[in-house]
């Protein structure tokens, strides 16, 4: 599999690192075109509003509305894939069913790091949140993996997977296993990818 990391902001560096510890090659996607040759793509954490503003920018956000790409989005990148964000008229790209509120575990120097029960993860997930948002309600076809006290913290669709918290922070390559095995099922079952 080519997973492509959306290197407009955030931690690049760090997801292209565990990707390629998962054995797959892992691509900086900064060009529309770019999107073609890859099979997934992640989104990273960073500042959503900036995230977005590059996103228009560079003719991403009209690029990916229209993808059939799975997408994988951290942090700030759930809020991009999600239908709604509290706060905001409309959502970014709209790919998962779900409500985020931003900043929801509170300022930066409220930091922590738990380990989490994830449907479909057996063994037990390093997350760390950093300024991280939480899902409000996962609705008709968006899957809840996992909580952190009451709030929902990690759901995935068919092909789309988003969670709260940073895990290109560890060196724990669970969720990015995981999402490759998404990106291969969706590829296995006939699938086209790209834009």
């Amino acid at each position: 599999m080519r997973i492509g990391i959306l290197a407009l902001q955030g931690a690049v560096r760090e997801h292209l690192k565990l990707v390629e510890a998962c054995g797959h090659e892992a691509l900086p996607i900064k060009r529309v075109d770019e999107l073609e040759q890859i099979d997934g793509l992640i989104l990273p954490g960073g500042e959503s509003t900036a995230m977005r503003r590059l996103m228009d920018r560079y003719g991403f956000t009209e690029a990916l509305r229209a993808s059939d790409l799975p997408m994988f989005g951290t942090c700030a990148g759930l809020i991009l894939l999600a239908e709604n964000v509290v706060g905001l008229e409309e959502g970014h790209l709209g790919k998962l069913n779900i409500t985020v509120e931003r900043n929801s575990f509170g300022r930066q120097i409220d930091s922590f790091e738990a380990e989490l029960d994830v449907e479909g993860i057996d063994e037990k997930a390093t997350a760390i949140f950093i300024r991280a948002p939480h899902i409000v309600s996962a609705d008709t076809g968006a899957e809840v993996l996992s909580w952190v006290d009451d709030k929902i913290v990690a759901v995935r669709s068919d092909r789309h997977l988003g969670i709260s918290f940073h895990p290109e922070l560890t060196d724990s390559t669970v969720f990015h296993q995981f999402f490759i095995d998404m990106v291969q099922k969706y590829a296995e079952a006939g699938f086209s990818v790209g834009t």
